[in-house]
């Protein structure tokens, strides 16, 4: 009998592919039936090798050794995964097997994950791929019914391989020359590092930000208030606040102007991690676990993807979708919506996976079984979907210009004609509880008002004060690292830009640092290192992140560099770009970037080095004694003075030898220590200690007397 072999990604994703296709026998690693064998990889099943795997010499960290490009390139397969990677070697040779569907994650990552596995596998059998955008069994069962060859991919996973490589030639070489250098773990990343920079160019901003002061004058005539522009001194601002107050002013223009705001797009990753980041305060990691989750429970489709449409044919789909959500939604009910589904339809907006939607399975099974987290993910996705399909927001600005004392006063007021999509998105945020600091928008209704009016008015001054740049957030730094490289686009039309599908930019064309699928990784990476922290929704670097994006060289910290290897990926990922080349730019990047940085001065050396507690003097010669992990030791290398934190007399007394204990011996000679334990009587004391050095390798501790 002869079986075509499925290999998914993970355990879960296996078990819902097996179910659909009929392969329901359970069998160690892999499910069997219908013609079908299911298996799964975890994560990725193989990896490139260590660089100690390439010649031992490389176990040890040494300039001389450097740069180390692998040719030709190892694999291994991690300890925790030998397992689960022979059950899968086994089944693609097994000569019951005569072919093969690829079910891994329909990304760049996944072909990579897959292919790793084949090549080392040794296997040759045909490939198909399953290229689906939702787990439901109705989207599993046309997937199937639609697999093409993998050869199809060969561009995607030569990407893949690219972006794999060239991490691990700069990751490696990078962080080694620069750990030697400075004598200190310095994990250096080609996307880790230009993101660090740019919350290290904000935060010197942030430092170097100078507030200045500046007035208003108000002016006010019952509900009416106008304002001036900026004046920089107080004696100007009272001045002209002397001369209005009592005085007229007149009505010298109005102007009013309808205008619409268009609804939102669609969810793509990066969009819908910004939202949740700024709403619920969910961290860019959590927010694509959470969408992880819910897309292997169905409920939610595929999240990895940076397009905010869908494909045209799915115009029926999403009708049922919407009439079907106007009933489970809380916040949705009584609402009258004339849905426009067309403004969502784009297939030439849509690259590997269309945008984040609910599935028809959601509808079906509802809020029932969720978490709090995944719940608050549901209510936002299905709310955009709404808000996008919604009518347009219309509303009348009116602005009006006032003159009094041979001054412009102006007043500004909105009037909504039509809610359209802010209804709704209004409903959604009154019914759920965010943690945002999200600004209430402020309607201004002026009275009637006519040219030439005029009025007697009241007057007032204001103090207010120039603000500093904000600190990131994830929900802006995920904005900037997406932007990358576009510079020179001006900030109103950063929107336009993000997807870098306004203006008729296909996808090459983008620039950005990492993917929408790798950005959460590399901001956790930068928290773990040690190189940013967390405070509230705020990242900001550390010092050891500060000193590290100043001396490092531009080529490694510079966004728009990295977005342009970026770029270069995706356009390998099209076919329009040679992965040989690619790759012979990044290593000639790291063979200049050893050259270049051979030594560094001696000051530059202890740059990272942490600063060292000083205890106290040594008795022995006077120079400084410092806190270390284990002991409290001599600055001066040519004194063997040093007192262990876990000496003998210490722990006999079940007493933790600190560093004020240390200062107190070290300052007289004898410290009060209060609870030393007593192994005869098995009660605890107070005593003074005294310190006895000996002049040799150890000192000595004795109880002078029980206090």
């Amino acid at each position: 009998m002869s079986f075509q072999l499925v290999i998914a990604e993970k355990p879960s994703v296996a078990r819902s592919i097996a179910a659909v296709i009929g392969a329901t026998e359970k069998q160690n690693g892999y499910w069997q039936g219908g013609g079908y064998l299911v298996s799964w990889c975890i994560g990725h099943l193989v990896s490139f090798a260590e660089a100690g795997q390439y010649d031992e010499k490389y176990c040890k960290w040494k300039y001389e050794d450097l740069p180390i490009l692998p040719q030709p390139w190892k694999f291994i397969v991690p300890d925790e995964k030998k397992q689960q990677f022979e059950i899968v070697r086994s089944l693609l040779n097994h000569p019951d097997v005569d072919s093969v569907t690829a079910a891994t994650d329909a990304g760049r990552e996944g072909e990579l994950i897959f292919r790793f596995v084949y090549q080392i596998a040794g296997c040759t059998k045909p490939v198909k791929r399953l290229w689906i955008s939702s787990m439901e069994d109705a989207a599993i069962r046309e997937g199937f019914a639609n697999l093409r060859p993998d050869s199809d991919y060969d561009a995607l996973y030569q990407s893949a391989l690219c972006r794999a490589k060239a991490d691990w030639l700069v990751g490696i070489n990078a962080t080694r020359l620069f750990s030697v250098l400075y004598h200190k773990t310095l994990t250096v990343g080609r996307v880790q590092t230009p993101t660090l920079k740019i919350l290290v160019d904000r935060d010197a901003k942030i430092l170097r930000f100078q507030k200045e002061k500046y007035y208003t004058v108000g002016i006010q005539s019952g509900s009416l208030k106008a304002d001036s522009g900026r004046i920089a001194d107080a004696e100007t601002a009272n001045s002209l606040k002397e001369k209005c107050t009592g005085a007229n002013a007149v009505c010298t223009s109005i102007r009013r102007e309808k205008k619409a705001e268009q609804p939102p797009k669609l969810y793509d990753l990066t969009t819908l991690q910004r939202e949740a980041n700024r709403l619920f305060g969910f961290t860019a990691k959590q927010t694509l676990d959470y969408a992880q989750q819910l897309y292997e429970k169905k409920l939610l489709t595929y999240p990895r993807t940076d397009s905010q449409y869908l494909t045209e044919d799915m115009g029926q789909t999403v009708q049922h979708l919407v009439s079907d959500l106007l009933g489970l939604l809380p916040f949705a009910q009584g609402l009258a919506l004339a849905p426009n589904v067309g403004r969502v339809l784009n297939s030439k907006k849509v690259s590997d996976h269309h945008a984040i939607i609910p599935t028809s399975e959601f509808v079906k099974q509802g809020f029932t079984g969720l978490a709090e987290s995944e719940c608050k993910l549901m209510n936002l996705v299905c709310s955009k979907l709404l808000c996008a399909i919604a009518a347009p927001h219309e509303y009348e600005t009116v602005t009006a210009v006032f003159s009094s004392a041979g001054n412009e006063f102006t007043a500004k007021g909105k009037t909504v004609l039509v809610p359209g999509w802010k209804e709704i998105d209004q409903r959604f945020r009154s019914t759920m509880k965010a943690d945002g600091e999200e600004e209430v928008e402020s309607l201004n209704t002026l009275p009637e008002l006519a040219e030439g009016q005029s009025f007697r008015v009241t007057s007032t001054v204001s103090e207010h004060f120039t603000s500093p740049p904000k600190a990131y957030t994830e929900d802006t730094l995920l904005s900037t690292m997406e932007r990358a490289g576009a510079e020179d686009i001006p900030e109103d039309k950063v929107n336009c830009f993000a997807g870098a599908r306004e203006g008729g930019l296909g996808h090459a064309e983008r620039k950005g640092l990492g993917t929408p699928a790798t950005r959460a990784a590399i901001l956790e990476k930068l928290v773990q290192v040690g190189f940013v922290q967390r405070k509230g929704k705020q990242l900001v670097p550390t010092k050891d992140g500060i000193n590290l994006a100043v001396v490092l060289p531009e080529s490694l910290t510079s966004p728009t560099l990295t977005a342009e290897w970026e770029n270069r990926l995706t356009e390998i990922a099209k076919g329009s770009a040679d992965p040989d080349e690619f790759m012979a730019e990044i290593e000639a990047q790291v063979r200049q970037l050893v050259k270049t940085y051979s030594c560094i001065s001696a000051d530059k050396q202890n740059l990272f080095q942490s600063e060292r507690l000083i205890i106290g003097k040594c008795p022995r010669c006077g120079e400084n004694v410092y806190e270390g992990k284990k002991n409290f030791y001599c600055g001066n290398r040519g004194c063997q003075f040093v007192m262990w934190k876990n000496d003998r007399f210490f722990e006999q007394r079940k007493k933790v030898f600190t560093p004020k204990i240390a200062a107190a011996l070290l300052k007289n000679g004898k410290a009060k220590v209060k609870g030393l334990y007593s192994e005869k009587t098995g009660k605890t004391y107070d005593a003074t200690v005294l310190l006895e050095d000996t002049g040799g390798k150890y000192v000595n501790y004795r109880v002078e007397r029980k206090e």
